[in-house]
């Protein structure tokens, strides 16, 4: 996405604060959005916000990144684990990044000459760089990555990434397990288990365009517009009757009303979709309200035939649905299982509420999209349980200026 703001604006951060991941100085979850202190900042323009587990990253136009927040195994590559409540620029990349992807407790740098660096904890071989390396305070080179990435994403304990000639490859052990359950006695294969990229099969005669991960899911949008999922499916997130799909497997279009797809989001088990003509879907796990969809339509409170979930026996299938209020959304943001987007240039939120980050100044979960006030949105951003906006007081000239293009 490429969006930026301009040079003056102010960041506004809510919800799960317990390591100072809202960039506000100190470790309380803020009910409402607050500013954070962007003095480190100055008046750089900015060009996305995101989060993982506990941590915040934030991109400016000229490829510099600020962090915040959680630090344990090292995630916000700063050369040591000190939890941190206000942005520092991460002086150690030595690169110009224009993309981040947080996981739970790492991180995926993509820089501007295709390179991907890994930072954080390395368990379960997230960080693609082998298995004798448990962590990393300062940000690796991916090097067995021998082309340059286009697109990067972080699951819980996986990683993706797309380069530029369209190939996909993963790694990490995130699903490993998952996987050794559905295919037993059979091997898992190898880029569902690997230490270090792997190239992932099935998408040979594709072009990825953007891969997006759930916390034991995959997703790769192609240039044609077309969606291949797979990985686990215990909430139905990959529109088939198997409990883990073993490799990419198109998704029909005709559940998008047959449109193709401009951009996709992934929570932890739900997904969001953009088609071409701004119409939004969402399907997957909906018992927090992350579908957005009224409670008759959410997967575990509707298995009415004709509704947007069916299935037989233990495993059901989550069908997309319509988010009528999202349609022409210029933004869409996912956390863990809530969400944001800017419609009509004003913030909406919905989703699990526990902490407070759908910033209504409540814990109880949002069911339906639902204006967060206030706000003049430019930029948006989640992590798993805290939000982000960047906003600004413009005339309506500027206004007119900004560089906020659909998708």
């Amino acid at each position: 996405m490429e969006t930026s703001t301009q040079s003056k604006f102010s960041l506004h951060t809510w919800g799960a604060n317990s390591y100072g991941q809202l960039g506000q100085g100190h470790e309380e979850d803020q009910l409402h959005p607050g500013l954070s202190d962007t003095s480190p900042i100055q008046s750089k323009a900015l060009r996305s916000v995101s989060g993982g587990g506990g941590h915040t990253m934030v991109i400016t136009e000229d490829a510099e990144v600020f962090v915040c927040g959680q630090n344990h195994k090292g995630q916000l590559g700063l050369g040591h684990n000190e939890d941190i409540s206000s942005f520092q620029l991460c002086h150690r990349l030595g690169q110009r990044v224009t993309e981040v992807a947080c996981g739970w407790d790492f991180t995926v740098l993509l820089t501007g000459c295709g390179l991907v660096l890994t930072c954080g904890s390395n368990a379960f071989g997230q960080l693609g760089v082998g298995q004798t390396v448990t962590h990393s305070l300062d940000p690796l080179v991916v090097e067995s990555l021998k082309e340059p990435m286009a697109s990067v994403a972080a699951g819980l304990r996986h990683s993706l990434a797309s380069s530029v000639s369209g190939q996909v490859y993963q790694w990490g052990r995130g699903l490993s397990s998952h996987a050794k359950r559905a295919l037993s006695p059979h091997p898992v294969p190898l880029y569902l288990n690997s230490p270090v990229p792997s190239l992932v099969p099935g998408l040979d005669q594709k072009t990825s365009h953007k891969v997006a991960a759930g916390s034991m899911h995959c997703v790769c949008l192609t240039g044609d517009g077309d969606l291949f999922l797979w990985g686990s499916n215990k909430h139905g997130q990959l529109t088939s009757s198997e409990p883990f799909v073993l490799s990419p497997a198109l998704m029909k279009r005709s559940l998008l009303g047959g449109e193709k797809v401009i951009n996709v989001w992934s929570g932890w088990t739900h997904l969001v979709a953009q088609t071409e003509s701004g119409r939004v879907f969402t399907w997957g796990r909906g018992d927090y309200g992350q579908l957005g969809q009224p409670t008759s339509a959410s997967l575990d409170q509707d298995q009415k035939s004709g509704g947007p979930s069916a299935g037989d026996g233990n495993q059901r299938v989550c069908l997309p649905a319509e988010v009528e209020a999202l349609r022409g959304a210029t933004q869409i943001a996912c956390g863990s299982e809530h969400n944001l987007a800017i419609v009509g240039g004003s913030l909406v939120s919905w989703g699990w509420n526990e902490h407070g980050m759908c910033g209504d100044g409540s814990e109880t979960n949002v069911l339906q999209p639902q204006l967060v006030s206030g706000l003049k949105p430019l930029l948006i951003g989640c992590g798993a349980g805290h939000s982000m906006a960047v906003c600004t007081e413009m005339t309506d000239s500027s206004q007119n200026s900004a560089k906020i293009p659909l998708q």
